[in-house]
């Protein structure tokens, strides 16, 4: 499943909904719920029982659980045969919506370090010798600012003390339950889903605060520097730790990077395993992979410029496509 975050524009201004992809199509849960439920004689209380399913946030109807899931696959089914449900359309086109982040807010961001390749040439870009053997230990991360998540096609404004402005190509994980102390065994039932991650990176920041040892701060820390979408798809549909998947990433239409998932040291299931150790983490939580093998433009030697347009395709997800603009 495709699950998507999308606004439909009314008279009053954009709604916002949560829904899912489906043959080119967005699929509204709660309308198409609502639909399902008038036909298992819930009556007047239809809207009422989906909208308290499907409310208009991800994170929110992450927490539902198994029953939200079991849910979205009878409004799944409604939508397939009704278009309508108390004078609300249960499906739209893509160009009749505006697509946001799949996770608008998301609960805590968390952003690691698992690629190899990408810890060996970004290492050697700036003067380090070899990867500190920790490093094979211990799966760090960063804690980020969950107020600077951008969507889909949003305009990634450029920071006023930015000079040298850099992309990162992630694959994004989102928590689905709640858990502590849990077991690699178990730890797949913890995944929500898959996305796309752009980890803006204001790499001249980041260089001087490094030394500090306090994380990247400004050099991760601005509006829009999170760029996440355009989809999160469930891992009955993509199991990116069953098989690797391409990740490709284009400045302008011209290909940066052409790399695979491939080389993690730590999987998904390892990080839960790691950040769950006497800590509860919630549904709604968006964690990122670190960046690709490549998939930046410090390995490259090269950076963006105002007005580029950056697409991240990930196989079986999509293409996540921003405009970095200075204003």
């Amino acid at each position: 499943m495709k699950l998507a975050t999308f606004e439909i524009p009314t008279p009053a201004g954009p709604l916002r909904r949560i829904g899912a992809a489906v043959d080119g199509r967005l699929v509204d849960f709660a309308a198409s719920y609502a639909a399902h439920l008038d036909r298992v004689d819930h009556g007047s209380d239809a809207q009422r029982i989906a909208s308290f399913v499907f409310p208009p946030d991800m994170v929110a109807f992450l927490g539902t659980g198994d029953l939200g899931r079991r849910a979205a696959e009878d409004a799944l089914n409604a939508a397939a045969k009704t278009s309508d449900a108390f004078g609300a359309r249960t499906s739209y086109a893509l160009n009749e919506v505006r697509l946001l982040a799949p996770v608008t807010r998301p609960r805590v961001i968390r952003d690691f370090l698992t690629f190899e390749g990408h810890m060996l040439t970004a290492g050697k870009a700036l003067g380090r010798a070899q990867i500190p053997p920790v490093w094979y230990e211990v799966p760090a991360y960063y804690k980020g600012d969950p107020d600077t998540v951008s969507g889909p096609e949003d305009v990634i404004e450029w920071p006023a003390y930015c000079e040298k402005l850099d992309f990162e190509l992630e694959l994004g994980m989102v928590i689905g339950r709640r858990g502590k102390n849990i077991k690699k065994a178990d730890a797949k039932r913890y995944i929500a889903g898959y996305t796309i991650w752009n980890d803006v990176s204001a790499r001249d920041q980041q260089m001087k605060e490094g030394p500090l040892g306090m994380g990247p701060s400004k050099g991760k820390d601005f509006d829009g520097g999170n760029a996440v979408g355009p989809y999160l798809v469930t891992p009955d549909e993509l199991d990116v730790g069953a098989r690797d998947v391409r990740m490709t990433a284009k400045i302008n239409g011209e290909t940066w990077t052409d790399s695979t998932s491939a080389g993690r040291q730590f999987s998904f299931s390892d990080l839960i395993v790691h950040v769950s150790q006497s800590e509860t983490i919630y549904p709604g939580e968006l964690w990122g992979s670190g960046t690709v093998t490549g998939g930046s433009g410090l390995e490259l030697d090269r950076w963006l410029k105002p007005g580029d347009l950056i697409e991240f395709e990930i196989e079986g997800i999509g293409i996540l496509r921003n405009r970095v603009e200075r204003r």
